[in-house]
């Protein structure tokens, strides 16, 4: 009831796409200022989130893209925009959000989605979902998506130790930091994304 080869091949194309270690500099960037327990709360709300946007799309993500006239290169192009302006605010230090609300919106938008759920990922869980053949390959996806998110959490959760060392005038650079990562992914995700479009005219 469980495919080794199918796990493997599935846990490490997510891990290239969601990359725990690249997001720790912006999770730390976007929780800066927040109270330790707020930050652990984040982590895990930005995982649930994740998780609860792949699942929906790899159990209807054909039907909802089919159903929306939406493409993948758009899904991408749309993505990689959102992630340039929070890319953006990073840079240029407006990170500051209307206070009854900044919490939920960072878990949310982007670290739930899309850094963490992003059109990669979401792709790639689509065209698993499609490929796996009987239930013993079926269980492998799931438990590879399951144990990819466990990871995350696990890396976000224990990466608020570096605050901890880094101090304030640390977080200010692994803030900048983060913006031009960010900046960099986004670009490339929108190029990945007009390239695909100009390949399917």
């Amino acid at each position: 009831m469980f495919d080794a080869a199918v796990f493997g091949s599935l846990f490490l194309t997510l891990f290239v796409i969601m990359d725990p270690p690249g997001i720790t500099p912006i999770f730390l960037a976007l929780t800066s200022g927040r109270p330790a327990k707020t930050q652990r709360r984040m982590a895990w709300q930005a995982v649930a989130v994740a998780f609860g946007v792949i699942t929906v799309f790899g159990i209807l993500g054909q039907q909802i893209l089919g159903y929306l006239h939406v493409s993948v290169p758009a899904l991408m192009i749309a993505g990689g925009l959102l992630l340039l302006l929070i890319a953006l605010d990073l840079l240029t230090g407006k990170t500051d959000e209307p206070k009854q609300t900044k919490d939920v919106n960072v878990a949310l938008v982007p670290l739930g989605m899309p850094l963490l759920a992003g059109p990669g990922a979401i792709v790639s869980v689509i065209l698993a979902v499609q490929h796996a053949d009987g239930a013993a390959q079926q269980v492998s996806v799931w438990a590879a998506i399951a144990a990819m998110h466990v990871v995350l959490w696990l890396t976000m959760r224990y990466s608020l130790l570096i605050i901890r060392v880094i101090k304030d005038g640390g977080v200010v650079l692994v803030t900048r930091l983060a913006g031009m990562m960010l900046s960099a992914i986004a670009v490339q995700q929108i190029i990945n994304g007009v390239t695909q479009v100009i390949q399917g005219s």
